[in-house]
């Protein structure tokens, strides 16, 4: 399974990336744990607590995530990634560079759709602004699989959005990676076996905007980040934070205007995902004219 990266604790601090963690069930979202006990969670059947996050993740705008496996789907908690449109005969998914090690392609993965096709990687694209260094890129973390055919049972494509206005707005993120409950973290404890994708809430409240070219040696921007907070700081019921294996996956926010739309890529988090921790996106808007170059005909709107 590939590993979030820290980026701050503290804003300026820095610490270094995560170790590699073992391959684990699939799981997806660090969820609160007032939530996880109406659910049904409690010691000895820690898995259990995840329903509403998972009937989260099934909802219908969501289609268009995928997990990913290494180990030629025997497990699908590796990776996540959000298809974006058939470009030819070719489905496209867009996903983290961090996902792919030095010198793996595409085919490093199988692509399981949430219809469950599945379809290995033919092509690999990363960021040419990505060093894989998450302290200064998380906004550049992104990458573009091209398929060897078309995703048919997935919904429509999914738009992704054009604008600048994410920051206070409300947004859901979906992945197939990790569970915890905000006391603990993620553990392997609360992973389900069931292999179903699960989503949480939270609310943008900090973004950086692109620095083109990234200056060498600092934060490139081009991030939005969301923090965990406890039910008595006004956390909404759904409210979690990114696991991992979650990386790649994609986050969603609905605007009375133009629907559901891709705001961000799962990239990055800070520590074990507890109460008080951020868990970043790369900036969907900020990476428009690349995604357009590699896939012209992804829909971005706004």
């Amino acid at each position: 399974m590939k590993p979030f990266f820290r980026r701050r604790l503290l804003a300026g601090a820095l610490v270094p990336p995560l170790l590699a963690a073992a391959r684990r069930p699939a799981g997806a979202v660090v969820i609160l744990d007032g939530t996880w006990r109406a659910e049904g969670g409690r010691p000895g059947r820690e898995s259990e607590g995840f329903g509403a996050h998972e009937a989260l993740a099934r909802q219908p705008q969501f289609a268009g995530v995928m997990a990913l496996s290494e180990d030629d789907g025997e497990t699908w908690d590796d990776a996540s990634g959000t298809w974006i449109g058939n470009m030819g005969s070719a489905g496209v998914v867009l996903t983290s560079g961090h996902n792919f090690e030095p010198g793996e392609g595409a085919d490093n993965y199988l692509y399981r759709s949430s219809g469950g096709t599945v379809r290995r990687g033919v092509r690999l694209d990363t960021n040419p602004f990505y060093n894989r260094n998450n302290e200064e890129r998380s906004g550049f973390d992104a990458a573009i699989v091209r398929l060897d055919g078309p995703v048919t049972d997935a919904g429509p494509p999914p738009a992704l959005y054009a604008g600048r206005d994410e920051l206070g707005k409300q947004i859901v993120m979906v992945g197939y990676g990790m569970r915890g409950i905000g006391s603990v973290g993620e553990s392997e404890l609360y992973n389900s076996p069931s292999g179903r994708a699960a989503a949480a809430t939270n609310v943008i409240d900090e973004v950086m905007d692109a620095i083109v070219p990234p200056p060498k040696g600092a934060d490139g921007g081009n991030w939005l980040q969301v923090t965990l907070r406890r039910e008595s700081e006004g956390a909404g019921r759904l409210d979690g934070l990114l696991g991992s294996g979650d990386s790649g996956g994609s986050a969603w926010m609905r605007s009375e205007r133009l629907g559901w739309v891709i705001v961000g890529i799962n990239a990055n988090g800070t520590g074990k995902a507890t109460y008080g921790e951020h868990s970043e996106f790369a900036r969907v808007s900020g990476l428009r004219d690349w995604i357009l170059r590699l896939a012209p005909g992804a829909r971005f709107v706004g």
